[in-house]
């Protein structure tokens, strides 16, 4: 993997501290599963390369920017994702919860998200039989786009206490265009880690649990590091609901967006939450797909939470 170039590096406007930049370990399906499991319990991640392949990648950004182009959200109906700038999303007469979720249970996606490799995956890091959460996040990040610093675990109170995310790259993305980024050993940090896991967010009026703080000033404070990398189309990120993440500005010079989503995983004896499951499940706060910030037109910026 090219080694990323650190000066790129922004989140919400802000350069961050090259020096306090590193890169995530990376970690491949070829290695042994307790080699896999331990990495996990060490680091509370897995930045796992190449687990899909390119022509499922492809098959994903045709479907998904082929939606955004009948919306005149992308410039062509190709895998090439360019913003257009312009978007006629409010127009669609099925309203945007209704048009979000059939693209989020589109075909090519749900392959890959929900199909049978990232099953075995998952069954073997967990060690049983895993279920995913069929309430899937699917992000198209246009330029200036980026996620503040968060848990998860706010959003993912109920059922298991087993969960994580499963993050993946739906093309190249390089830190310019803005993948994620960890803080490092921030499972560690008990006084944000119980302030996080004693939310339960339900609705708008929960209090904000992203963090406002410069990354920079709160990983030289607690004297961790950032971790981001170069992402390839096909990479997933497993990371425990206790590992501070955020994503980086999408700084792209030429309005391409970054594809990704997440979704949540558990073992499957487990209770699950039933906000998250379902053919029209109600989402965190009830209002189903339409109240993500994938759902809003392109030229809308994300909500904080």
């Amino acid at each position: 993997m090219t080694e990323f170039d650190r000066k790129r590096c922004f989140m919400q406007g802000r350069q961050l501290a090259p020096e306090l930049l590193a890169s995530l370990t990376e970690s491949r399906l070829s290695e042994s599963t307790d080699e896999l499991q331990d990495k996990f319990a060490a680091e509370q991640y897995l930045f796992l390369k190449n687990v899909f392949p390119k022509t499922q990648i492809e098959a994903v950004r045709r479907e998904v920017f082929g939606r955004l182009f009948e919306v005149g959200e992308v410039e062509a109906k190709g895998p090439e994702g360019i913003f257009t700038g312009v978007s006629h999303r409010h127009d669609v007469p099925e309203g945007l919860g209704e048009f979000w979720k059939s693209v989020s249970q589109g075909s090519a996606l749900r392959t890959v998200s929900h199909g049978p490799h990232i099953q075995k995956v998952m069954d073997r890091l967990m060690g049983e039989p895993a279920v995913a959460h069929d309430y899937l996040f699917l992000r198209p990040a246009v330029p200036g786009r980026s996620t503040h610093l968060h848990y998860d675990s706010p959003f993912f109170a109920r059922g298991s206490d087993r969960i994580v995310t499963v993050w993946t790259a739906y093309g190249d993305i390089p830190v310019e265009q803005g993948p994620l980024l960890v803080v490092d050993r921030s499972f560690e940090f008990t006084d944000l880690v119980e302030a996080s896991q004693s939310v339960d967010y339900d609705s708008n009026d929960t209090p904000m649990v992203q963090l406002m703080q410069d990354p920079s000033q709160l990983a030289l404070s607690r004297g961790v590091q950032l971790k981001t990398a170069n992402f390839e189309a096909g990479d997933v990120m497993i990371f425990s609901m206790t590992l501070l993440h955020g994503s980086l500005d999408n700084c792209s010079p030429n309005g391409k967006i970054r594809l990704s989503s997440d979704v949540r995983w558990q073992p499957a004896a487990d209770p699950v939450d039933p906000r998250y499951v379902g053919v029209n499940p109600p989402g965190t706060t009830g209002a189903g797909y339409g109240e993500l910030n994938g759902a809003k037109p392109l030229t809308i910026d994300w909500h904080q939470r």
